[in-house]
């Protein structure tokens, strides 16, 4: 019998590890460029690997490394990979043409020149002193996120400082989040296992969106809240104020659409019961009475 020859498992590159990574979460590009702030042709180019349409390799770095932040994965481990992966990647060189002036005279001066050439190697060091240390920065991010935006992730239990009727969001699963208050975005991101987020007291209308809402598990204040929708489903506009999570989902808006299941039926209307009615009386019997015939007939 001859020997089955199993071919060599491809490695997976960097961008494969990000889609992979996004896919697993339920998300989209817009979804990560909105988190990230890296617009969209860029993320999709990280991930088929079309490096010609990615800026310099210091923001393309910078870029996995917020991209790889997002999803759940190792944002150093994600921005060496991409960086092993740009260095294999390499435009050929052009040769500089010279050029002879027609006229010596109108040449220009020679220290001149020097001094041109002199500004230029300064500018090409300076750039490349940047460029490696950014490369070399284990947090060098091109785009932050913004601290106001983005509160701080406390471990669970919730904060002993947390008053009650308290808002917090605890994650018993690996999920993605987005809070926003109106228009002002208090959290967006991924909660690891075991990881909460403490709405504001200052939110008047708090609202969420996940695509995991059974890893979800909601605190108000020392009650814990039904789950705000079923498994496998994506979820928005749904109201953190607690007297809304406390009943149910019920009570969320108009505007959270729930999964479609069984029309709910009406019990049947019992048969109200037969009217007994009295027998009618059987009219008396007709006789044929005979009358006995007048005297001397």
């Amino acid at each position: 019998m001859s020997e089955i020859e199993h071919e060599p498992e491809v490695a997976m590159t960097a961008g494969h590890r990000l889609r992979a990574a996004r896919e697993a979460l339920g998300l989209s590009l817009d979804d990560v460029a909105t988190t990230t702030r890296i617009p969209t042709r860029h993320l999709t180019s990280l991930e088929t690997g079309d490096f010609t349409k990615l800026p310099a390799p210091t923001y393309s770095v910078g870029f996995a490394k917020s991209y790889a932040g997002a999803v759940g994965l190792d944002r150093n481990e994600i921005g060496e990979q991409l960086r092993a992966e740009l260095g294999g990647t390499r435009l050929a060189p052009h040769q500089s043409e010279q050029f002879e002036p027609m006229d010596p005279a109108r040449a220009m001066p020679r220290w001149l020149i020097i001094v041109a050439i002199a500004a230029i190697i300064a500018v090409a060091l300076a750039a490349s002193w940047l460029n490696s240390r950014s490369l070399n920065a284990p947090d060098n991010v091109v785009a932050e996120e913004s601290s106001s935006l983005d509160p701080a992730v406390v471990a669970s239990p919730p904060p002993a400082t947390a008053t009650a009727g308290a808002v917090v969001i605890t994650a018993d699963q690996q999920a993605w989040i987005s809070v926003k208050d109106g228009t002002t975005l208090l959290k967006q991101g991924i909660l690891e296992p075991g990881q909460s987020f403490a709405v504001p007291h200052s939110a008047t209308a708090p609202m969420l969106t996940t695509a995991k809402a059974e890893a979800l598990r909601i605190s108000v204040g020392t009650a814990n809240a039904p789950r705000v929708g079923p498994a496998a489903t994506r979820l928005s506009n749904v109201s953190l104020l607690g007297p809304a999570l406390l009943r149910g989902p019920a009570a969320q808006p108009a505007s959270v659409q729930p999964t479609a299941g069984p029309v709910a039926r009406l019990p049947a209307r019992p048969a109200p019961p037969p009217v007994v009615r009295p027998p009618t009386p059987a009219p008396p019997l007709a006789t044929n009475a005979v009358e006995p015939a007048p005297p001397g007939q």
